[in-house]
């Protein structure tokens, strides 16, 4: 019965712990095919442009940017998901341990400064950020460049995702704020239930919700990810008033984003290469890589 009751335990971790991700693809291709279709049917409006060619050219640029923001989106979520921040590969070796080098009972190894272990991938991560619940995993040195390039794109998919569905809004309260159109845009579920509005309404009022909602969130995180990278620091750091990490700006960028850090977030194909990336880490106390 014991070992029934932790086979279900681990079938329902393992299912929660991939949940966030199946959630966060959900809502990005939900956006994506909404705002697809307001470009593609709704917009332009005025059936006098409906069948210009400045119309079919709108158009196209405005799917070839929003396919380039869901490709950079994806590519780098599934970078950042197939690459391992863990010490596993690290050459931890040297003739000592140095000055603010820890123990870790639980790897079972010597780990350096800014290294932690981290009790949900079980595995201690290098340079280690914070465990991201979205994704599941850590957030470290190997892949903090895909962590923050996916947040780029996701806040300027949302930002003109939210831009674009700025017409649901004006659809929704052109008659007025009247106690129905504010129902609608704060709680579509209860709307859709009770049969005050449309399945079609609904959808529009919840993705247009969502991209509101979704854009302020990632705001909050990406500007907060982008000031620890310019201040050289990681999540765990940020309370610390001294820097002993911080290699100026274009050294943060660099050590953050690798040595082309000004292409990489225009491709996760774009090889830029971290300082130190595959070399042993020298014991002299800091996490900064031999060169």
């Amino acid at each position: 019965m014991t070992s029934f009751a932790a086979k279900v335990f681990c079938r329902v971790e393992r299912v929660c712990r991939h949940l966030p991700v199946a959630l966060n693809t959900f809502l990005v291709f939900s956006i994506t095919g909404e705002v697809s279709y307001l470009v593609l049917v709704e917009a332009p409006l005025e059936a006098d442009q409906q069948k210009t060619v400045w119309s079919s050219r709108w158009k196209t640029v405005h799917l070839l940017a929003q396919y380039f923001m869901l490709l950079n989106i994806c590519w780098n979520a599934m970078l950042f998901l197939r690459t391992n921040p863990s010490i596993k590969g690290v050459f931890l070796g040297g003739e000592g341990v140095g000055q603010g080098w820890r123990y870790c009972y639980t790897c079972e190894t010597h780990t350096p400064p800014r290294c932690s272990h981290c009790y949900d991938c079980k595995v201690c991560v290098l340079r280690r950020d914070h465990h991201c619940v979205f994704f599941g995993q850590c957030v470290g040195f190997r892949n903090y460049r895909y962590f923050i390039c996916c947040l780029l794109f996701m806040w300027s998919g949302l930002l003109y995702a939210t831009l674009m569905n700025a017409e649901v809004f004006i659809v929704i309260l052109k008659e007025g704020v009247t106690v129905h159109s504010v129902l609608l845009l704060l709680i579509p579920w209860i709307m859709l239930v009770s049969g005050q509005v449309s399945a079609r309404a609904f959808a529009f009022a919840f993705i247009a919700d969502t991209c509101v909602v979704g854009f302020l969130l990632v705001s909050a995180f990406f500007f907060f990810h982008l000031c620890l990278m310019i201040r050289g620091q990681t999540t765990r750091e940020w309370y610390s008033t001294r820097r002993p990490y911080n290699l100026g700006l274009l050294g943060n960028l660099r050590h953050s984003l690798g040595v082309r850090w000004y292409l990489c977030w225009l491709s996760p194909l774009i090889p830029s290469p971290l300082p130190g990336d595959g070399i042993h880490f020298q014991v002299t106390g800091s996490l900064e890589p031999s060169r």
